[in-house]
């Protein structure tokens, strides 16, 4: 491959407003330092209800990663209420517990895509390119 041809190929890739939605922190920090090559701005919160709120008052967010299992609304019902107001964000469903049809569940909820934890950088990284390269 032509090395002249990466950093063009780097600056074609738009940056990123991205929500991450986490309820652990720790978590949230590693997607944040997965993400930040992508990033042209990051919004973290911990629970469904203010995923909606960010969404309501940021239209413009690109990105949503997605924790599925919460306290309070979960990711799906979070999904559910996002795809009433706006069908345009892609989300990335991620939980820790891959059980077989979680990812049919995540999709019927509304979500573009799912990830298990413990989150693949490669596996991430290849998902956001799928849909913004």
């Amino acid at each position: 491959m032509d090395e002249s041809l990466i950093p063009i190929e780097k600056e074609k890739m738009k940056k990123l407003k991205i929500l991450i939605v986490e309820d652990e922190e720790i978590s949230s920090q590693l997607l944040a330092i997965v993400l930040g090559k992508f990033d042209h701005e990051i919004i973290e919160v911990n629970t469904g209800k203010l995923a909606v709120e960010t969404l309501l008052h940021h239209p413009d967010i690109d990105l949503v990663l997605m924790d599925i299992k919460m306290p309070g609304l979960n990711g799906y019902e979070t999904t559910r209420l996002i795809r009433e107001f706006n069908s345009k964000v892609v989300i990335i469903a991620q939980t820790a517990y891959a059980l077989s049809g979680d990812d049919k569940k995540a999709l019927n909820a509304g979500c573009n895509d799912y990830i298990s934890k413990p989150i693949n950088k490669s596996k991430l990284e290849e998902l956001v390119n799928k849909y913004f390269l």
